[in-house]
């Protein structure tokens, strides 16, 4: 196994201490999503805690889908996932389901009302809501608390053989209806579903919560350390009560760390929905999306993610995470990594005018110029090139070092070239910019020590068409869940995506495929979008070269 390098936190602490004590004499994890949407950075966070820890203790790390709520959950979600974890460079040791448990969860609960600690609750949920009291006065005790364990049983009997309606009657643990902890007010337990379940089809009527459900799956599975976000913190009461109560042998301990939030991105699954349903967005993979899916389309890769949840650390404190560090890590990673070429996303023709009719040459250049060991690669050079539209200005400001009448540059890789003249159109826009070029700088250097001042990259007119999507950020507010100003959907970014067609990419660049990262010199980080084929190539921006957030 690979040395253990990441740095220990407090989950490390706790779980040195029950080793030390002889709690457990081995380490166990688990990734416990529920298959009812894609995963989010914030979940990228829970897979590296669980995964990794059980890479440092030499144990294991299952992956278990939370299949309690069937009427929201899909194969497509468990799919994803598993696609997911394994593109973020985790694997587990086993896939496990809740629902592969529910006969125990079942046996579970009537053991409960056996003891007199669970009943058959007959109020409405608004009912069963507005009993439950408040932060500060205690909740009132159902009318149906004080059934007999044989009514109780009969009654759950019945649920489960599928005699009642959905609503119409749910299975409560009696704890306590005064309890400062609202979680411990008679919560339910089971309810009833009449839906079809993805793994065990019609077998069953009735459903466990997920707050009975997970102790449970935890300590029958054999988890050691039950890692959750910090919202579970209350439940951890709730949880220890059961695996008490049931009297169940080595269970689990709950620990919980804060969960990564990150401005300027929304991960509330209803809320994803609802963007994807409305074509606010292109399905869940969509690059602007905080999905990993959707991350991994935009280009950004996982040693980028992985680095990223590194820096932001493992604690017990709330935080917002700002968006830029993301990026950072990601610009890291892929200046290291990516190749680099030449694209051209507005171009504007560039006629040599002394270079001589139908002559081409080779120019070489390196893919990484921080990496010589990846080589070089070879563009061709012709009288006709294309640069960017922002590269040439008539009357340009001062300390503009780029193309104007009277200017010498640098076309990188290639020759000195002085603009000696351009062409409009009947609008006066300029269609074309008259050059000569210096035979002597091949390379970009001159033979006379002259200096110029700017370095334009190029395409020849061998270069390959393509479609650009400019990604920024899909909301213009760092929290844009906050609704005091009404919908999430007002804190949009009008300006998220911008498609540029007819950019050109230098012609070396061969056999794209979809995933295919470069850095575009001047330009950004650019991948090859899912949606390219070899007649319409599609390049994404993964992220600019520096933060221009403002």
């Amino acid at each position: 196994m690979e040395e253990y390098t990441a740095p220990s936190n407090f989950i490390h602490d706790f779980i040195d201490e029950d080793l030390k004590n002889g709690v457990y004499d081995h380490v166990q994890t688990r990734f416990p999503p529920e298959p009812n949407g894609y995963l989010h950075i914030g979940h990228a966070k829970a897979i590296q805690i669980n995964f990794s820890i059980a890479k440092k203790y030499g144990g294991k790390c299952n992956l278990r889908l939370d299949d309690t709520n069937p009427s929201k959950e899909d194969t497509e979600y468990v799919d994803a996932i598993k696609e997911d974890i394994r593109w973020l460079g985790y694997q587990w040791d086993e896939v496990l389901y809740a629902s592969s448990y529910f006969d125990f969860i079942h046996e579970c609960a009537i053991k409960l009302i056996k003891k007199g600690k669970a009943y058959v609750c007959d109020l409405s949920a608004e009912e069963i809501s507005k009993s439950r009291g408040t932060l500060t006065e205690p909740g009132t005790e159902s009318p149906y608390r004080n059934r007999s364990v044989e009514e109780n049983l009969d009654l759950f009997n019945r649920m489960t053989a599928g005699e009642f309606p959905d609503g119409s009657r749910v299975l409560r643990a009696k704890i306590d209806m005064a309890s400062s902890n609202m979680n411990m007010r008679d919560p339910v337990i089971y309810r009833i579903a009449h839906v079809t379940h993805h793994q065990t089809g019609d077998k069953w009527c009735v459903y466990p919560l997920y707050d009975f459900a997970h102790p449970l799956s935890d300590t029958k599975e054999g988890v050691t350390h039950s890692l959750c976000s910090l919202e579970f913190e209350n439940h951890r009461p709730l949880y220890d009560w059961f695996l008490r109560e049931l009297e169940l042998p080595n269970p689990s301990r709950q620990i919980e760390f804060a969960r990564l939030n990150l401005n300027y991105c929304l991960t509330s699954k209803r809320k994803c929905l609802q963007l994807v349903k409305e074509g606010i967005v292109d399905g869940w993979n969509d690059p602007r999306m905080a999905t990993i899916c959707g991350m991994r389309r935009r280009g950004y890769t996982p040693a980028a993610i992985r680095d990223f949840i590194n820096r932001v650390g493992v604690s017990k404190a709330y935080s917002v995470v700002d968006f830029g560090l993301l990026e950072a890590c990601v610009r890291d990673d892929l200046n290291q990594n990516a190749p680099r070429a030449m694209a051209v996303l507005r171009p504007l023709k560039v006629i040599i005018d002394n270079y001589p009719e139908g002559k081409e040459e080779e120019i070489e250049l390196p893919v990484n110029q921080d990496k010589p060991e990846m080589g070089t690669r070879k563009t061709v050079f012709t009288r006709e090139i294309f640069v960017e539209k922002e590269d040439f200005m008539i009357e340009p400001p001062k300390k503009y070092f780029r193309l104007f009448p009277g200017n010498e540059v640098r076309l990188r890789g290639a020759y000195f070239v002085k603009c000696v003249g351009y062409d409009t159109d009947e609008n006066g826009e300029v269609t074309a910019v008259h050059c000569t070029y210096d035979p002597e700088s091949k390379g970009g250097n001159s033979p006379d020590g002259r200096k110029v001042k700017g370095t334009l990259h190029w395409v020849s007119d061998h270069s390959t068409e393509f479609e650009a999507r400019l990604y920024d950020r899909l909301f213009n507010v760092p929290n844009p869940s906050d609704e005091s100003k009404g919908s999430f959907k007002n804190n949009l970014n009008p300006d998220s995506l911008v498609v540029l067609k007819g950019c050109r990419l230098e012609g070396g660049i061969k056999d794209l495929k979809p995933g295919d990262t470069f850095q575009f010199m001047r330009q950004g980080y650019f991948c090859v979008d899912t949606s390219s084929t070899e007649d319409n190539i599609v390049f994404n921006r993964t992220v600019a070269l520096n933060s221009s957030w403002k």
